[in-house]
């Protein structure tokens, strides 16, 4: 994102984005004035965009315009076909509907244009997951749990994680737990290990976890183990963040695509003399 933004391209969508806001304003109240609504706070909205299925290749697509949230006017990808839940969109789908040229680009777009612009950023996901290595932390919930190491964030799901007691690999007393999915598409997993406290100080335990020939390792020591017996520093960390720049790169990416005939199919509403003249 900071490369992107450093460039030429963020000052001309951040401009694209400013006109697409004043054609909003002008589409909001041609609405208003559709349902004989003089005043009061109302919305206009429009959701599109497509989905893809990554084992089958299948696509779905959707464009869809909403007014206070109830259905406006929507498009029939497939069969190039706008329609209207309401009366009063009726005049606008016969208009957009008669824009054949618009309406075989808009078919184009979503086949290749914004399916291509999800499997882009499924790459970069990807490209980005292959750098993620393992976190690891040894949890203890009280003195007379389990110690559990836990590793957690990487990427591919292929994983060791090895108890040793004094450079020696330990299975007694420990449980493997489950391979587990994070929400970013990383992984998790735990090996418990049930020992005393008094243990830790005649016997050196560590916890080894390998992960594409990396290899990280926690010793067992009261200092080491995050307890909710006792305060621990807290780490904040934001991964939400990560998703955020991404959907804002997906959306800007999906809007922008060939701007000029999609700019002209948003203005549309602005087509009619009668309307524009008292946008003015």
């Amino acid at each position: 994102m900071k490369e992107f933004a450093s460039g030429d391209k963020w000052k001309e969508y951040t401009e694209i984005r400013e006109r697409v806001q004043q054609i909003n304003k002008i589409n909001i109240n041609f609405v208003m004035q559709l349902f004989n609504h003089s005043h009061g706070v109302h919305t206009y909205q429009r959701m599109y965009g497509c989905d893809w299925d990554d084992k089958t290749g299948h696509s779905n697509y959707f464009d869809e315009h909403a007014y206070d949230g109830e259905d406006f006017i929507s498009l029939d990808v497939e069969n190039s076909r706008y329609s209207t839940a309401v009366h009063q969109g009726l005049i606008t789908v016969a208009r957009w509907n008669n824009d054949s040229a618009q309406l075989t680009y808009l078919k184009q777009y979503y086949r290749n244009g914004c399916v291509g612009w999800v499997i882009y950023f499924l790459h970069l996901k990807k490209v980005d997951l292959e750098k993620r290595a393992p976190e690891v932390s040894l949890l203890q919930k009280s003195p007379f749990s389990p110690v559990v190491c836990h590793a957690t964030g990487f990427y591919p799901s292929g994983v060791t994680i090895t108890w040793l007691r004094n450079g020696q690999e330990h299975h007694e007393d420990v449980d493997l737990g489950n391979l587990l999915p994070n929400e970013d598409g990383t992984f998790q997993k735990t090996l418990s290990l049930y020992v005393i406290k008094n243990k830790w100080k005649k016997d050196q335990y560590v916890c080894v976890v390998k992960h594409k020939g990396k290899t990280i390792q926690k010793i067992l020591t009261e200092d080491e183990v995050k307890s909710n017996d006792r305060p621990t520093k807290t780490y904040f960390t934001i991964p939400v963040n990560v998703f955020i720049v991404i959907l804002i790169v997906l959306l800007i990416g999906t809007c922008i695509k060939k701007k000029k005939s999609l700019y002209q199919r948003v203005s549309s509403f602005d087509d009619d003399e009668s309307y524009s003249d008292k946008s003015l």
